[in-house]
């Protein structure tokens, strides 16, 4: 590790690239979100968003071909320690389509997996990368639902099933930045 000397004014003592950063900022802007209706899929309770990027729009066969890659995800969560509640992000981008199914697992832990393709091809939805990741507009909905669950189903009162419709109603809608 190489420190910077302290004597240097103006110097940031980190290694962040400041163009990548500015260029990055110069381009963030909003992002529509809006439900897409509470349903049963593979045995798990499915809470749906679309994500838009400026121009784009998540059509109802996008969400179609989404609910068929969760439906095949979820066959084998038990696998994987499913509880049964999934939220199913279908993310129209700037460049391309993502398909997130986002499960909660024993251990208070979750799983993750993402899809990715062209724009406006949902049936060329592949498995992502190794180790991607939620980009900002996805995190923000995903701790919207890190905040519902926990508030409706873990903290909750009353019986499982007005728990789960209680955190079922609980949706994220409009501009997220």
């Amino acid at each position: 590790m190489t420190d910077l000397p302290e004597d240097r004014p103006g110097r940031s003592l980190t290694a962040v690239d400041p163009d990548a950063l500015l260029a990055l900022a110069a381009g963030h802007h909003f992002r529509a979100v809006r439900p897409l209706g509470s349903r049963a899929v593979a045995g798990h309770l499915v809470k749906p968003y679309a994500i838009e990027a400026p121009g784009r729009t998540v059509t109802s066969h996008h969400a179609d071909a989404a609910l068929r890659v969760a439906s095949d995800h979820l066959a084998s969560a038990g696998l994987r320690g499913s509880l049964g509640l999934c939220v199913l992000l279908v993310h129209a981008g700037g460049d391309g389509d993502y398909v997130l199914v986002h499960t909660w697992i024993e251990g208070y832990m979750s799983d993750l997996a993402v899809f990715t393709g062209p724009a406006g091809d949902a049936t060329r939805l592949r498995p992502g990368r190794t180790g991607l990741a939620p980009c900002v507009w996805e995190a923000a909905v995903l701790a919207h639902e890190r905040d519902a669950v926990t508030r409706h189903v873990l903290d909750g009162r009353g019986t499982v099933e007005e728990r789960l419709a209680a955190w079922a109603d609980d949706v994220l809608e409009g501009d997220v930045r």
